[in-house]
């Protein structure tokens, strides 16, 4: 295989522009073998063009990139695949990103390369001690052909904050969202038709290097790998079941709940895969000191209902803080509901018209029930509530380029030719 590959077809002379003020962006150099970006670099393994970024500023962000290029036959069509059954699994692409650093130093440059398994020691501090990240983000392809990422910035903002919690190194914002875009654009036969999905974006932050005694990593990888995906549940956007856990836990105080880190994934499967064996959708938690608030689904936020109020659990430490969460709560505000972030005591699902989770993967998925010590308490009519349904109805329009995004949340990814 490969070790390093290029990103196929992709011509060097493109501009990176913030919507905003587009005359005043100054065109990108393009890569060159003898002297990378810092934020990117790829090696050449055969004669063709590559794309690069390099950033002009680290502010405002860049909403859009537009580039010139001619497709190579491995890149010039869609990926043969059943479009229409695509479910959320991994599906194996053509490249992935990568870029090292040692402790205490900075990532200075990455490379593109043929996806593929990776080496680690055996002593690798993310494998003997759990010390990393990953981040979950989409990439949409609009009617035109051009593709959309959703707030990459944020997703770096928090993988950010994530690495100092873990004490680890983290790529730059500029670095991180450069090289989501590299990917995409590299895998950019695998982003689904309009309406037949998504590329799922997996950005991994690990400690690498081979460490024996307790103690941060010698040395760490940020890797980027994409998979094409559609619904996370298997009910689609029907409504799903939850169950109410009120013994096992997802996060304490003082812990590691409110940052990205692989190990509050791994303490779920426990009680989640309990809950599925039962018919159950997923698991609802509750905080574990009073063990009376919610605080989160397995991989979701939840939110609540009654009359024009939504009401969602504060982040406090314990719980994630999801984009699509923040997401939602300003489109509902912008909307013209009420949306309060407190403390949600679990009796109040007793009388919520409309309960819903929010999450990269399901963006918003309507609860049907949910059920607590044996009581079931259903909601709507089999479908989405009136409430869910307008705010998925927004974003996802707006993930996917159909109605204007006056949030300039979206980044554009834009082909001048085929």
């Amino acid at each position: 295989m490969e070790s390093s590959a290029v990103l196929g077809g992709l011509q060097p002379n493109f501009p990176l522009c913030p919507s905003r003020n587009p005359s005043s962006t100054p065109l990108l150099r393009p890569f060159s073998t003898s002297h990378s970006s810092p934020s990117l670099s790829v090696k050449l393994q055969k004669q063709v063009p590559l794309a690069s970024y390099q950033a002009a500023s680290p502010s405002p962000f860049r909403r859009c990139a537009t580039l010139s290029n001619t497709f190579v036959t491995e890149t010039s069509e869609l990926a043969d695949i059943e479009w229409d059954n695509l479910g959320f699994a991994f599906l194996s692409t053509d490249y992935m990103y990568v870029m090292k650093c040692a402790q205490g130093e900075n990532f200075s440059k990455g490379e593109l390369q043929r996806f593929g398994n990776i080496e680690l020691s055996p002593s690798a501090g993310v494998l003997n001690y759990g010390q990393g990240l990953f981040e979950g983000m989409k990439a949409y392809r609009k009617q035109d052909g051009n593709i959309l990422l959703f707030r990459p910035e944020e997703n770096a903002l928090r993988m950010r904050l994530g690495a100092e919690r873990m004490c680890m190194p983290s790529p730059s914002v500029e670095q991180f969202v450069d090289a989501v875009k590299a990917t995409v654009l590299a895998n950019k036969r695998w982003v689904p038709p309009p309406g037949k999905g998504s590329l799922y974006i997996r950005p991994l932050l690990m400690g690498s290097g081979a460490v024996l005694g307790l103690a941060p990593a010698p040395e760490y990888t940020f890797l980027i790998y994409v998979s094409p995906v559609g619904n996370y549940f298997k009910e689609g956007v029907a409504p799903i079941n939850l169950i109410v856990e009120h013994e096992l836990h997802r996060a304490t105080p003082g812990g590691t709940g409110g940052v990205k880190t692989i190990g509050n994934y791994a303490a779920v499967l426990k009680a989640q895969s309990a809950a599925k064996a039962k018919g159950y959708s997923d698991v609802l938690y509750l905080d574990c000191v009073h063990k009376r608030y919610l605080e989160e689904v397995s991989s979701c936020n939840i939110f609540v209902v009654k009359d024009n109020i939504i009401s969602t659990p504060e982040i406090k430490g314990t719980i994630l803080p999801g984009i699509t969460r923040k997401s939602i709560i300003d489109v509902a505000r912008s909307e013209g509901f009420q949306v309060e972030e407190r403390q949600v005591a679990v009796d109040e699902l007793l009388d919520a018209d409309e309960v819903f989770c929010t999450g990269t993967a399901v963006v918003v998925s309507p609860v049907g029930s949910i059920t607590y010590h044996g009581k079931r308490v259903s909601y709507g009519e089999g479908g989405f509530g009136a409430v869910s349904e307008k705010l998925y109805s927004v974003l996802t329009r707006l993930q996917m380029g159909l109605i204007q995004d006056k949030m300039d949340w979206t980044v554009e990814l834009r082909q001048k030719s085929y």
